[in-house]
């Protein structure tokens, strides 16, 4: 497939704000029972600002692949069987929430003012972020799905998909919080990294079984299935005229083989082994009381994030089309 690269940019910006947000209220749970120390209101509000900043530029980049911009509100309409819809629909309430969440924060309300009183600090914003947290999965789902559920297209088709997304992003989000943490919430670093560490294992895991499955792939097509021609040896010299088409542009990256076959080590480089060295590298720094942990740390997200758009083009060029048995041959 030809990967769009507003796709690619939607798909990653949003799993760093989801896993962003996701770090920022598992924090706040393990403050809420005296298991990390609790945090100044900034720190949630300004983190789920950011978290806002990176959902709504990835809503923003969905548009530059949309003939008619003007029409995007159409895509809601088939929530019933679609899971592109459900992804428009869930996208904007994951906004609205994490936006509410960080504004109450600022506001300082708590369900006192309903007459109920826990005796949990900041129990009101416990209460939202559960529902933004459900949000976060649900748009995780939903985004992992869009591929996952196209059963011709066979690398996409398996449940992997879903995983690789949903740990993708939560990584990319606990990392984004561990260099945030290095200048709001110092005694949270430590926390957050332990947590990128894990979650990266885990996504390492998922994403090399997924290009092992894909490596051993065998098409259900054949040309002989393709144009209904049973005839044991087929060779396509020509698609019949001299030019490219709307099917040559768009079902086939067009990358060369030696070029293609090099970015799937480049985004296994730069995901997984530099951004933990980085990242062990700022922790050492911050150990020892130096300033520069934290400008580490921060590369070593930019870095990862490098990586995972690479990573994700690969995921969507790598995807072979059928109709690609036909369209071997420009001219």
């Amino acid at each position: 497939m030809h990967p769009a690269l507003s796709v690619v940019i939607l798909t990653t910006l949003i799993g760093a704000g989801q896993g962003l947000f996701l770090a920022l209220y598992t924090a706040q749970s393990y403050a809420a029972v005296e298991l990390l120390p609790a945090q100044d209101a900034r720190f949630y509000v300004y983190g789920s600002a950011l978290s806002v900043i990176l959902l709504v530029g990835g809503l923003v980049a969905s548009f530059f692949h949309l003939g008619h911009p003007e029409r995007a509100w159409r895509a809601a309409s088939r929530w019933r069987t679609s899971w592109l819809s459900r992804e428009v629909i869930v996208l904007p309430a994951l906004v609205g929430a994490v936006a509410v969440y960080g504004l109450v924060h600022y506001l300082g309300w708590d369900l006192a003012m309903f007459g109920i009183k826990t005796g949990v600090p900041d129990d009101l914003t416990l209460v939202l972020g559960a529902g933004g947290v459900l949000l976060a999965f649900a748009l995780f789902l939903c985004t992992g799905m869009i591929y996952a559920c196209i059963k011709f297209l066979q690398e996409w088709a398996t449940w992997l998909t879903v995983v690789n997304y949903t740990l993708f992003g939560t990584a990319s989000g606990f990392l984004l919080a561990t260099a945030y943490a290095a200048y709001m919430a110092p005694a949270l670093v430590n926390f957050y990294a332990g947590w990128t560490m894990i979650i990266t294992g885990a996504v390492f895991v998922t994403r090399v079984a997924s290009l092992i499955r894909n490596a051993r792939l065998k098409p259900k097509s054949t040309l002989q299935t393709a144009i209904g021609v049973r005839h044991q040896r087929i060779v396509q010299k020509s698609q019949g005229f001299m030019g490219g088409s709307f099917n040559t542009r768009e079902f086939f990256h067009g990358a060369r083989p030696l070029f293609f076959k090099s970015l799937k080590w480049i985004f296994l480089v730069l995901v997984f082994p530099l951004p933990m060295f980085l990242l062990w590298a700022g922790l050492a720094l911050n150990a020892v009381g130096l300033e520069s942990g934290a400008p580490v740390l921060v590369g070593a997200f930019v870095m990862q994030y490098a990586g995972l758009l690479v990573e994700r083009w690969f995921f969507f060029a790598q995807s072979n089309h059928p109709q690609n048995l036909y369209y071997q041959t420009v001219s």
